[in-house]
């Protein structure tokens, strides 16, 4: 990846690569998805539900798009060669389709990391310990009607101070939501739009929020997360862009 890039993503949080998953690997992975729902592309009456989720996707296919070389070269360069673990499947994915409803999930919001020691909550604490990117695969085509993805550019810069305070014990998102909503309200929102085999590669601070689905295609899309393969000290160990990035915003 060249500097030009790794600019961009330290700017704004996120690189949208167009066509990472070839065509007709995305399109498989999408008839996959049909197939686990039990639903048709062809048969909108059976379209009730305004999600349906999925929690992950192994075999070939999901395998291949979670590995394509665009998006390998984009782990090693923002994240460090030998530091992030290879995905052989892909989850979780939210499906949605055109409905009246509003999304439960629609909050601004991070992501959660790694579980409590209790195993009852996910939590997340200021360097982003075990999780390196959050991934937004398209697996069909998204537009501004049909329920994109909602980013806040550069919201990156706003989180690490707010958890900051929780310490390396983290907590709930649910916990720091008014937070982190508060701290990146300022910033531009930019849709995640784009075609079947787009990814969109994000920094873990990176705020986001799901939209209600006022288009009239279903709109097909993984959130997965990209785990680390050893934990970094900020202070003292080489830093690559995503914890360089969080270093500098703390």
């Amino acid at each position: 990846m060249d500097d030009a890039l790794i600019e961009q993503f330290s700017r704004d949080g996120y690189l949208k690569f167009e066509g990472a998953v070839p065509a007709e690997v995305a399109a498989e992975c999408a008839g996959l998805l049909w197939k686990r729902i039990g639903l048709s592309p062809e048969d909108p009456a059976g379209w009730t539900e305004p999600v349906h989720w999925v929690d992950g996707m192994g075999g070939p296919a999901f395998e291949a798009a979670a590995n394509a070389p665009a998006l390998v070269d984009a782990f090693d360069a923002l994240v460090g060669p030998g530091r992030w673990v290879r995905r052989s499947a892909i989850g979780s994915f939210p499906l949605r389709f055109p409905h009246q409803s509003e999304p439960n999930d629609a909050g601004w919001h991070i992501e959660s990391s790694y579980p409590s020691p209790d195993g009852s909550q996910y939590l997340t604490n200021y360097r982003s310990k075990s999780r390196a990117l959050l991934m937004l695969f398209l697996f069909s085509e998204v537009t501004p009607e049909n329920s994109p993805t909602w980013i806040r550019v550069g919201s990156h810069h706003d989180i690490p101070k707010v958890l900051q305070p929780y310490g390396e014990a983290g907590e709930s998102i649910f916990t720091f939501a008014a937070e982190v909503d508060q701290a990146s309200a300022h910033r531009p929102i930019a849709y995640a739009t784009g075609s079947p085999g787009d990814v969109f590669v994000c920094h873990p601070f990176l705020v986001h929020a799901a939209q209600p689905h006022h288009g009239t295609t279903p709109r097909f899309m993984a959130q997965p997360g990209l785990d680390r393969a050893v934990e970094v000290d900020l202070a003292h160990d080489q830093l690559y862009p995503v914890d360089q990035l969080i270093k500098a915003a703390l």
